[in-house]
């Protein structure tokens, strides 16, 4: 088996994470996506906008302009405004994802020691990439959570089923498409 890069597992660990979210994304109702669950907490729609807004402003122009752009206003993501439907809100969630991909997917291992700056903070590459992965990966997360407890008794789930590891453990290319 040739041995992964850097670069390509970071690349299946962000489509991992985008999967993931996008398996709640697609258990929960219009109105629970926008549902908050306590005071003080971020429905899921907040979560999806706020996650949005990080990706276009990080990885639009990655390595040639700061990751915190001009025109993003950050505490507006935290806030549903009247335009702010189901669908457009998804929109930018793609949009995101896909501008990371294009930005990702053609960087060489040579561009992980470049410099890039985020909010004027200078770090390689390879640090940008993983403080990234991580920031998603907690979102999604959140996402997960806030949609399972949305959702109830009819929550499919999105890894081992609970109760279903001993038969995991003993055929897990069963699984691999249902996780």
């Amino acid at each position: 088996m040739p041995q992964e890069t850097y670069l390509q597992l970071v690349i299946r660990e962000f489509k991992g994470v985008k999967k993931l979210a996008d398996g709640a994304l697609a258990q929960v109702s219009a109105v629970q996506f926008f549902a908050v669950p306590a005071d003080g907490d971020n429905s899921i729609a907040v979560i999806v906008k706020h996650v949005g807004g990080n990706l276009l402003s990080r990885w639009t122009d990655f390595l040639t302009s700061d990751g915190e752009k001009p025109g993003r206003n950050r505490d507006a993501e935290f806030e549903i405004l009247p335009g702010d439907s189901h669908e457009r809100l998804m929109q930018q969630w793609e949009s995101g994802w896909a501008t990371l991909f294009s930005e990702l997917e053609p960087l060489t291992d040579a561009d992980l020691k470049r410099t890039v700056t985020i909010r004027g903070e200078p770090l390689s590459v390879l640090q940008a990439i993983n403080r990234q992965l991580t920031h998603y990966a907690y979102h999604a997360g959140q996402i997960v959570y806030v949609a399972k407890h949305q959702v109830g008794g009819s929550w499919r789930s999105l890894s081992i089923p609970r109760g279903q590891s001993t038969q995991f453990n003993r055929a897990p290319a069963k699984y691999v498409e249902k996780v």
